[in-house]
């Protein structure tokens, strides 16, 4: 896979704590700190910063607060629950993985910092990073990481992390305590086992002593838990026991803001010093003209798309509907224009910058309205009563449209809307919050649902392509094409790289034909921070994993 672009986005990956545990309490680190993590050297802001006062900086957030105002996404930071609740818990910088992505998604060693595979990649030996303690002075050792892992799959029962995405239920896991080793055999051969192990639902915990996984999780992470208010916001504070170097800034409130305009109003009004996803076009410039202000977009996986629900018996059961709304919609001005250069305009389901053949596929549907009303007339889906809405089978084409307003998502809805009421199919557009999204995503009651996910949790886009697979349980869109079932079958079995590339191209060629989903665009992120109050946070993120680093001062 070609490398994914290096990313610096401005971010304070903000982060953890809970009260030290009784029978952990006295334990203090006796032996010399851990090695740091090898890694790429991270890009960062050295060209643009002051480093003198950076250092002054640095000493001077010790005792500080910084205010982050940051989308909610779903409740509480409990990895078991949602995929949004895992990446909370990652995102805040309460928990950790055995391993994690560069900036340049190449995988890294992290809690776990050495492993072995066998011959058939069946059978993982992860040695666990010695001296690493949870929040709460405990060791977080083999038996540790076990028993969290372990609880994953209990507690993960009816919400939607589903672990078992990425690492196979039948696994079976055991300890040696004195070599602090992990051994995992998987009932079958698994590529990279350490890529599955990125995702922020295999974060690790302390199992035996958290008592709050939804408020208050015990992790690894740079911070802890303190205080979390559904809908208001969360406190986290400096874990003293961090194994990975100092810790900048004595707490974070995190501060639930999903109105753009508001995250604007509240950075100018010194209510916070940094905000993620300000996506209200005049603010964003606005901010980015004032030297005051800190702004960085950078490109990354994540794509904005619509999923289709092809289940029999819905509207979009019907292909040739499916490719008129793809003629209809005119991705360029919307990512350009609409959403003022945010998203980078594509026609498939992966990112253009990803190494899986994009500039090989074939677009059937290139915007076209007037192909789309072609169509639809051949196909006798007419308007028959004159109310400027087509009929299919005696029903009128009234689509439930389905999502949330973050990263700009209402803004496409909206002109999505707009589109395909010029070409005479009817839109009911429904503009909930994130949990409503899902909610009417898993429970199937929607026509269109439109999301941004990351293409590359896992380092490549077999758990992101899943979602189309027949054989899933995790086809929310009644989707089942026999050669997608069969490629898709083969890729989670095929060891070679470019035989790896070849499949997920014809997948994407397959759900293109099919006109099985349509992307919006490829996201860029945004973060704006306050320079008088953190001087521009120059941190490092491969997209979807928000790593601390230094707070440098602008220049």
């Amino acid at each position: 896979m070609k490398k994914a672009r290096k990313i610096t986005a401005i971010l304070l990956s903000a982060l953890l704590l809970t009260g030290v545990m009784a029978g952990c309490s006295g334990k203090t680190q006796t032996e010399a700190p851990p090695a740091q993590p090898t890694d790429t050297p991270a890009e960062n802001r050295e060209g643009e910063v002051n480093l003198q006062s950076h250092e002054a900086e640095r000493d001077e957030s010790r005792d500080r607060t910084m205010t982050f105002g940051i989308q909610e996404y779903s409740i509480g930071v409990d990895p078991a629950q949602e995929i949004n609740t895992a990446w909370n818990c990652s995102r805040y910088g309460i928990g950790e993985c055995l391993f994690r992505f560069d900036n340049s998604m190449n995988v890294v060693n992290w809690l776990c910092d050495s492993y072995t595979v066998n011959d058939e990649h069946t059978e993982w030996v992860f040695h666990i990073r010695d001296g690493v303690q949870f929040s709460d002075g405990c060791p977080c050792n083999a038996a540790a990481v076990k028993a969290s892992i372990e609880r994953l799959f209990r507690d993960s029962v009816g919400g939607s992390s589903k672990p078992k995405t990425f690492l196979a239920e039948e696994s079976v896991l055991t300890v040696d305590e004195a070599a602090n080793t992990l051994t995992i055999v998987t009932p079958e051969p698994v590529v990279d086992l350490t890529k599955n192990l990125c995702h922020p639902v295999m974060i690790i915990l302390d199992v035996e002593h958290t008592t709050d996984y939804v408020g208050a999780p015990i992790g690894t992470g740079p911070y802890a838990a303190e205080k979390f208010t559904e809908h208001v916001g969360m406190t986290v504070v400096r874990n003293e026991h961090y194994w990975n170097g100092e810790v900048p800034y004595a707490s974070i409130e995190l501060l639930y803001m999903g109105d753009a305009s508001a995250k604007a109003m509240a950075l100018r009004a010194k209510q916070v010093d940094l905000v993620e996803n300000i996506t209200n076009i005049a603010d964003l410039e606005s901010l980015r003209n004032d030297p005051g202000y800190t702004v960085t977009i950078a490109p990354g996986v994540r794509t904005g798309i619509c999923h289709m629900n092809v289940s029999e018996g819905k509207l979009l059961n019907n292909e040739t509907l499916r490719h008129a709304i793809c003629k209809a919609i005119d991705r360029e001005t919307m990512c350009s224009v609409t959403v003022g250069g945010l998203y980078t305009a594509g026609f498939s389901v992966l990112p253009s910058n990803l190494d899986y053949g994009y500039d090989n596929l074939v677009n059937p549907d290139p915007y076209d309205p007037d192909e789309a009303m072609r169509i639809l007339d051949d196909a006798g889906i007419v308007d028959t009563n004159g109310d400027g809405i087509r009929e299919l089978d005696g029903q009128e084409v009234m689509l439930k449209y389905v999502t949330y307003p973050n990263r700009c998502l209402d803004a496409f809805a909206e002109a999505i809307q707009q589109q395909l009421t010029a070409v005479g199919i009817g839109v009911d557009l429904i503009i909930s919050d994130g949990a409503g999204q899902w909610d009417s995503y898993q429970s199937g009651d929607f026509d269109i649902n439109s999301s941004n996910w990351n293409t590359a949790a896992t380092g490549d886009p077999c758990e992101y392509m899943n979602a189309w697979w027949g054989d899933c349980e995790a086809d929310y869109c009644g989707y089942s094409n026999p050669e997608y079932n069969e490629l898709f079958a083969k890729l989670e079995k095929t060891f070679d790289d470019a035989e790896r590339k070849d499949i997920i191209q014809r997948l994407q060629q397959i759900l293109l034909d099919d006109a099985a989903a349509f992307p919006l665009g490829y996201y860029n992120s945004s973060m704006i921070s306050d320079n008088d109050k953190i001087g521009g946070a120059a941190i490092n993120t491969a997209d979807y994993y928000w790593v601390t680093t230094d707070i440098y001062p602008a220049a």
